[in-house]
């Protein structure tokens, strides 16, 4: 059984999700990047991002990164705040529910699990024996259970795609799962098309160029969106222009602030 705080801070992410108010977290990566976000005025979670983690310690993308190392940075980062975590634990690390529950056992109280497209019957399966494994440690679990229907099938037609998505949504839906997770470019008509499908507050997105404003998502009904790996290129991209600055003759620049 989960201890009191994580439980306590289960509840509150399972109620932000279903407050009509969008949810946007920014996606941190070590707690340096935790305590930033976090301080910022209007966070309510954070969100762990798996790319950004596995960069940081010098692994691709993809489950390449040891388990024990990604819960230990995601353990850290939960253990900086005081806010809701929900982590990125790609496609569960082989074994989906026991992940989920070392996950809580570090005070993480959402994941998203990526489904990999494998066979919706396993797919399905896979989120009902996570959302037991939550039940069982005693925790309103925020899954925000992936679809790679867009993802990984890029150069299928948009309208089977979306097909796709929905028909694994509702199945993910239908076995316990809060919200849905489509990360991909959908235009207002995908994204209507989604919440009438799944209801809403229960589709999660990411924020990628091309994507609807935050402010015309809200209105949609969406419940949620991230920003995955772009925030730590971001701030990627603000440590390469401070190089090319001094090598160019400048130095710091005046807008820089003292954040650690």
């Amino acid at each position: 059984m989960a201890d009191q705080g994580t439980i306590e801070r289960g509840a509150e992410l399972l109620r932000l999700h279903r407050d009509p108010k969008l949810l946007s977290v920014v996606n941190v990566w070590d707690v340096i990047s935790a305590t930033v976000v976090a301080a910022v005025e209007g966070t309510t979670a954070l969100a762990t991002a798996s790319h950004s983690i596995a960069a940081t310690y010098g692994y691709p993308d993809g489950e390449n990164i040891p388990l024990d190392t990604m819960l230990d940075m995601v353990g850290r980062i939960v253990a900086s705040t005081s806010l809701p975590v929900s982590a990125d634990l790609e496609g569960g690390y082989g074994d989906p529910a026991e992940t989920i529950r070392r996950a809580i056992g570090v005070g993480v109280v959402g994941a998203n699990i990526e489904d990999q497209l494998r066979p919706l019957a396993e797919a399905a399966s896979n989120v009902e024996k996570m959302m037991k494994v939550a039940a069982e440690e005693g925790v309103d679990f925020v899954l925000n259970a992936r679809t790679d229907a867009f993802a990984k099938a890029r150069d299928r037609d948009p309208a089977e795609s979306l097909k796709d998505a929905i028909e694994r949504g509702k199945a993910y839906l239908d076995a316990g799962a809060p919200l849905v997770f489509v990360p991909a470019r959908l235009n207002e008509e995908q994204v209507e098309t989604l919440v009438d499908a799944f209801g809403p507050q229960r589709l999660s997105m990411i924020a990628i160029p091309g994507n609807p404003s935050l402010a015309r998502l809200e209105e949609l009904g969406v419940s949620r969106v991230s920003f995955g790996p772009m925030s730590q290129n971001v701030a990627l991209t603000a440590l390469q222009e401070l190089v090319e600055e001094v090598q160019r003759g400048g130095g710091v620049p005046r807008t820089m602030r003292m954040l650690n």
